[in-house]
């Protein structure tokens, strides 16, 4: 049942981040797509196309480039806890190929703990940053959204990264999960 809820969390988690950096994505278009037209409007062979596109509301995002830092740094907080719980990090096998599986186990069960260990040093550090952050009211730039906003979407996503970290540990440590 424990298992279950986890890897709802998780799968829920990346499909938050999957929305997140479709979006993001989006926002890249339409802000290049926007420069563009800026650009083209200032030509002379296809400038009327430009300035129509400007007309009808095609334009550059402004502050596309923090959206992309904030909304970024969600969608990597988010993927973690699947991956964690799938052990789809990226190896390297080089040396390990020619270990027996108990030797395997023990990495694996070594390298989950350090794992947990420095999300939950991340998170802990991402609610320090947040703090400060709401503090001394810092905003972006450009559209002046609070940046405390894009530490606490990525400390919730960190806080779940953390529970399916600590519950990855727990079942190697344990012996429950040897792959």
């Amino acid at each position: 049942m424990l298992h279950l809820w986890i890897e709802r969390l998780a799968r829920l988690m990346a499909l938050l981040g999957g929305i997140v950096l479709c979006l993001l994505v989006l926002v890249v278009c339409a802000s290049v797509l926007g420069r563009e037209a800026n650009a083209l409007s200032h030509t002379g062979f296809l400038g009327s196309v430009g300035r129509w596109l400007l007309d009808v509301g095609v334009g550059p995002v402004t502050g596309d480039f923090e959206l992309v830092e904030a909304g970024i740094a969600f969608a990597i907080f988010a993927f973690l806890p699947l991956t964690q719980l799938t052990g789809s990090h990226a190896t390297v096998d080089i040396f390990t190929n020619g270990m027996g599986p108990r030797a395997n186990n023990t990495l694996a069960t070594f390298w989950s703990v350090v794992m947990a260990a420095a999300i939950i040093l991340i998170t802990w550090r991402l609610f320090v940053g947040m703090q400060d952050k709401i503090r001394y009211g810092e905003t972006t730039y450009l559209i002046q959204f609070p940046i405390w906003w894009a530490y606490a979407a990525s400390f919730a996503a960190a806080i779940t990264a953390s529970i399916v970290s600590i519950y990855c540990a727990v079942l190697r440590l344990t012996g429950a999960r040897k792959g």
